[in-house]
């Protein structure tokens, strides 16, 4: 019986990408032909310095493929992208544009906000782990840091150069563990302040949403900045969003700001599909006690409250932000912790969120 295009997919599947992904899921199989059991494609990289450390992968692939029933003979080839330079023209920032309609990027199947009333509760953390665990799920990610004044996930997603603009006008974003990336610091200098007012804020946030190529994603996630600001007006009124996820720390003081992000989204007739408990509790690595910080089950009352999912709880570890910092986002892992951000992926996938 012939070899299936399907049965193709299922081998290489089980070939992971070293920083997240597999061929199939990052869309990197080109020429898949298949004729009297002769197999041949090409596996397209990003870039000609990524090409240059695929060979290993290469061979796999072909070794994976060979041993499938009705193949007799594989071929697979190995090329990139063509290096692209920064148009010196491209400008992010500037008042906004008329729009008829609310935005909602070519290929993009939801929009996802992840949200918090304060700072410090680590939503930045949970939205970059959130993207790269739906990337292991299979999902097509896209990641935007809308935290425009102080934008952390080329740091946190090990992402750095200024994206592509061939022509100055559609920005190229960049890849990283499986995700499409853009952020406000990519395009400007590392500890470099942005002093911008409202109406620049926006247009920024317009620009990254709407003149950047995302590709085919079945959800973008949006890290938003803390509080209830310009940012957040402009995405719940100039842009189809799904929905929003709301991060907190079980303390009162956190959930006080919690309360407002959520009326804020309320107001602004954008549902909340759900609250992440963050820093929800210390285990000692010493003793193995477990240690309640900031207080205990706050947000978890308060989705119960509200009638909202309490789609995770997450503790306090040191693993996660050395990862972070790192610049290797802890889900693209295999540990206690890279499960858990999975389990969260896989019930936004089954509810139909992601």
């Amino acid at each position: 019986m012939p070899v299936t295009q399907e049965q193709i997919h299922a081998a290489l599947e089980r070939l992971q990408l070293p920083d997240g992904g597999t061929l199939v899921s990052r869309d990197m199989l080109r020429a898949l032909r298949i004729e009297d059991g002769k197999v041949s494609f090409v596996i397209e990289a990003p870039s000609p310095e990524v090409a240059k450390q695929m060979e290993p992968l290469r061979r796999a692939a072909e070794a994976a493929v060979a041993e499938l029933a009705g193949v007799s003979d594989v071929s697979v080839a190995l090329t990139a992208h063509a290096a692209q330079q920064p148009a010196p023209s491209l400008k992010v920032g500037g008042h906004p544009k008329p729009q008829a309609e609310p935005l909602k990027p070519a290929g993009v199947k939801r929009i996802l906000a992840v949200a918090s009333g304060k700072g410090g509760v680590g939503k930045s953390t949970v939205a970059s782990n959130l993207a790269v665990a739906l990337a292991r799920q299979g999902r097509k990610v896209g990641l935007l840091d809308a935290d425009i004044y102080g934008p952390s996930q080329p740091r946190m997603m090990g992402a750095k150069g200024r994206p592509a603009s061939p022509d100055g006008k559609i920005i190229e974003p960049l890849h990283a563990h499986g995700v499409t990336l853009m952020s406000i610091g990519f395009m400007l200098e590392e500890g470099k302040a942005v002093v911008w007012r409202g109406p620049m804020l926006m247009g920024a946030l317009q620009q990254m949403l709407g003149q950047v190529n995302w590709g085919e994603l079945d959800v973008l996630i949006v890290d938003l900045p803390p509080g209830t600001g310009d940012v957040q007006l402009t995405l719940c009124t100039r842009a189809e969003l799904t929905g929003a996820i709301v991060v907190s720390t079980p303390q009162d003081v956190a959930l006080l700001d919690a309360r407002k992000a959520m009326d804020m989204f309320k107001t602004l007739k954008t549902p909340v599909l759900g609250l992440i408990e963050n820093m929800s509790f210390f285990t000692c690595p010493d003793c193995g006690g477990e240690h309640h910080i900031f207080g205990h089950g706050g947000v978890a009352a308060e989705a119960e409250g509200l009638g909202l999912p309490l789609l995770g709880a997450l503790p306090i570890d040191l693993e996660t932000r050395l990862a972070g910092d790192g610049g290797t986002p802890i889900a693209a892992g295999d540990g206690p912790m890279a499960q858990a951000y999975a389990r969260i992926a896989e019930g936004l996938v089954k509810g139909g969120m992601a």
